[in-house]
């Protein structure tokens, strides 16, 4: 047993985290406040062919597992970017694995190497106003005339519309009351974002302008059968493909997250000098930062766990879910911890911190809420009855 990064591993880190520290706090302030897709960013891990960390390389990608791509995400947010960079490039590494599980060989080779040059950008429309978490009770339908389905519905929460060329889009091809079981019957899409038929409402939030988050109107929407990944209502099935490595990633990003803003607090506790010595000589200070450390530690070691598990065909839905919920909840305590050892400078957008605040805000209600994921652990792992 060996929990080190391999040689691979470690440069990927380094790599990753070269690039973004061309990408300093006073870009990331700029952005914060003016909003704007982060290009430069995105376009220069495009270039050195991060975008493909996952996709095969037959498609232009590197072939690498998850565990890489955790440690790219993670080097992403601990740089500085925190999730206004890391969300930047999270479709691209989770949003098309069922494109690559389930794909045909014609839709892998038109759909992925774009992606993985950067040429075009993927947004994952799954979420509805009125369904939440509860998948299996979408409303937008897409029903078939010929050789296209034609789509009609809404959905919310849908992160990079406004820049997006294509969407991965779940509907419901069946009726539910038509279907033996509620995970019948919904499709899964991989199609052009044509604006013509798709209306765009950008949502104003608490943070990562950044990175748009929106509500979609769909009316009339023309998706070629060919845009079908596999079989017509077996979506629900596919997705879940994708489900499992994106709790891995935003665990990454939120245990990266954490550690950024552990490491500016530190700092900051051995420079501020208050009554005749620095802060950090004060155990009231040091105490929460270093259970901050160890929180974040445990909550790594299960993201590498989930993510081994993964990409050696395990069973990971428990890892998987237990890693976003002790990365959320640590990543979150280490962020307002930051604020709190700042005291009244954390508040001021200079010190960036209440940024990281704003974000890891994120990584902890999505893409599964903690409670749920409680709920989960408690089922599937404790045998106690189902409760929602």
């Amino acid at each position: 047993m060996d929990f080190a990064l391999t040689p691979e591993q470690e440069a990927i880190r380094e790599a990753v985290a070269g690039i973004c520290a061309r990408f300093g706090d006073d870009y990331w302030l700029n952005l914060d406040k003016h909003g704007g897709f982060p290009d430069a960013l995105f376009s220069a891990l495009a270039a050195d062919g991060w975008l493909g960390i996952c996709i095969p390389e037959e498609y232009g990608g590197s072939g690498l597992g998850i565990t890489e791509a955790a440690v790219m995400m993670q080097a992403i947010a601990e740089s500085g970017a925190g999730m206004s960079g890391a969300s930047a490039v999270h479709i691209n590494v989770f949003g098309l694995n069922p494109v690559v599980v389930f794909g045909t060989a014609e839709q892998k080779r038109r759909i992925l190497p774009p992606m993985v040059q950067g040429k075009e950008k993927t947004c994952f429309a799954v979420t509805e106003p009125n369904t939440g978490l509860n998948t299996t009770q979408l409303k937008t339908r897409a029903v078939r005339k010929g050789d296209r389905y034609i789509v009609d519905g809404q959905k919310v929460w849908i992160s990079t519309a406004q820049v997006a060329d294509r969407m991965l889009l779940l509907a419901r091809t069946t009726p539910l009351e038509e279907v033996t079981k509620p995970t019948f019957g919904l499709s899964l899409f991989c199609t052009t974002f044509d604006r013509s038929k798709i209306k765009v409402h950008e949502i104003e939030k608490m943070g990562r302008k950044a990175v748009d988050s929106n509500e979609l109107f769909i009316e009339g929407l023309e998706v070629p059968v060919e845009d079908r990944i596999g079989e017509e209502g077996r979506g629900f099935e596919y997705i879940l493909h994708g489900m499992n490595p994106e709790r891995v990633l935003i665990a990454a990003e939120a245990v990266g997250l954490g550690r950024l803003a552990l490491a500016r607090a530190t700092a900051y506790a051995k420079e501020r000098i208050v009554f005749n010595r620095p802060i950090g000589q004060n155990q009231a200070i040091q105490h929460p930062l270093a259970k901050n450390w160890m929180d974040l530690e445990a909550a790594r070691l299960m993201i590498m766990k989930a993510a081994w598990e993964y990409d050696t065909g395990r069973p990971c839905g428990a890892s998987a879910n237990a890693a976003k919920y002790l990365a959320g909840e640590a990543g979150f305590d280490a962020c307002q911890q930051a604020i709190m050892t700042h005291g009244g400078f954390g508040y001021a957008k200079e010190f960036h911190v209440e940024r990281y605040l704003r974000e890891v805000m994120i990584p902890r209600i999505a893409p599964i809420s903690p409670q749920l994921v409680l709920s989960f652990i408690a089922e599937k792992v404790l045998g106690l009855p189902k409760s929602y």
